[in-house]
């Protein structure tokens, strides 16, 4: 327990949402694993419970909390042996739902901020493109205004809860000719007519749903609208922020389980007649991976600490999910090596933790176009600021 940031009542909150995992989660996550859906019935579960409403305000159903509670979800997710469901939990509760939150208005709050607090609805956030990737602003979805309805035509890709979800929140260009300046954000419901979503088939987070979806003139209301017309960028931009931070603990609490399963592996393991933990070698490189994770948490929990005060940590936010998702992969690959041949076998968790984990460089920005920001920030001096609220 760090007491700087959790408190006696986060570490209750801990205990009973690593209850709730064992006996609602767990039995189920090899069968999502096998067939690639997540039931339902979890997702009210998980609703009822209050977990996707932890830092949502009392008014729609949520409990307005801290986000180090957001911290504990995000960190025990990550230890029931499925990064996929922990994915689909956190895209929903913190990618569509951030959005539906800050930009949305009255009606859509009561109309899909409510029912995804209680888990009634699942959401989904729609921004990267089949030739667009990292590049946001070269985004080819357009949004025409035709009377009082936006038609939409364009596509979606790598879409975490794109099959499932029962709304999208979208970005599409209203003005291309405008570029960055010219993109708005769109609530748009699943059932509407010339909607297509195809379920992809992935290396890792198996449990989830990825879908590439396509928008064939899907004609939605202009009440629909998220925020102002052409705010949608810095919208995305402010919003990045946290979705760095979520994927950078979910980074160090990934390599941290790994480390805890290698190091019980290596008590009980017999080489040469003594147990593998006494190795000299195996000891300082697990040392060094424990050493690596420490820096990478507790550089999150103070960036955490900053965003819950309002400050405005787009610079630390992209550290975190660069660095701690680099620190991950080393991680895993070395804890599956400290395996031997059990670290290949799909009965031993490493295995898919490694596979899982592949995703941490390259979702929510590559770690390329994060060194590129960060270049802008430290060498070039660029200030980011947030979006001005509407």
């Amino acid at each position: 327990m760090n007491s700087n940031y959790f408190t006696e009542e986060h570490e209750l909150f801990r205990a009973s949402f690593q209850d709730f995992l064992q006996k609602e989660v767990v039995p189920h996550i090899e069968k999502w694993e096998k067939t690639g859906t997540i039931e339902r019935f979890i997702w009210k579960k998980m609703g009822e419970m209050g977990f996707f409403g932890l830092n949502y305000p009392e008014a729609y159903g949520g409990l307005n909390l801290d986000l180090f509670y957001t911290v504990i979800f995000l960190e025990e997710l990550q230890k029931i042996k499925s990064s996929g469901f922990a994915a689909a939990m956190w895209a929903h509760a913190y990618l569509a739902m951030t959005h539906l939150h800050a930009e949305g208005n009255e009606q859509m709050k009561q109309d899909y901020l409510v029912p995804s607090i209680l888990g009634d609805k699942i959401g989904a956030l729609c921004i990267t493109e089949p030739f667009g990737g990292s590049d946001v602003a070269g985004m080819k979805t357009t949004a025409e205004l035709q009377g009082d309805s936006y038609v939409l035509n364009g596509s979606k890709t790598f879409i975490t809860n794109g099959v499932y979800a029962d709304y999208y929140v979208v970005a599409a260009k209203t003005n291309a000719a405008l570029g960055n300046k010219g993109i708005s954000m769109f609530l748009v419901d699943t059932n509407l007519k010339g909607i297509t979503a195809t379920k992809l088939d992935k290396l890792g987070w198996r449990a989830s749903d990825t879908a590439e979806i396509a928008f064939d003139n899907v004609v939605i209301p202009a009440s629909n609208l998220m925020g102002e017309a052409g705010k949608g960028f810095p919208y995305i931009m402010q919003h990045f922020a946290l979705e760095r931070l979520i994927m950078g603990v979910n980074a160090h609490a990934r390599a941290e389980y790994a480390i805890d399963y290698t190091i019980d592996y290596m008590a009980q393991r017999e080489a040469f007649g003594v147990k593998i933990n006494s190795f000299q070698a195996l000891r300082h490189t697990m040392v060094d991976h424990a050493t690596e994770v420490a820096h990478c948490k507790l550089f999150n929990y103070a960036a955490i600490d900053r965003l819950n005060k309002g400050e405005y940590v787009v610079k630390e936010a992209t550290m975190s999910k660069l660095k701690s998702t680099k620190v991950a992969d080393e991680v895993i690959y070395s804890c599956l090596q400290m395996l031997g041949g059990y670290g290949y076998m799909e009965d031993y968790p490493m295995a898919r933790l490694l596979r899982d984990s592949r995703l941490g460089p390259i979702g929510g920005g590559t770690s390329e176009i994060l060194r590129e920001i960060l270049s802008k920030m430290i060498i070039d001096k660029q200030n980011y600021q947030p979006a001005v609220k509407h």
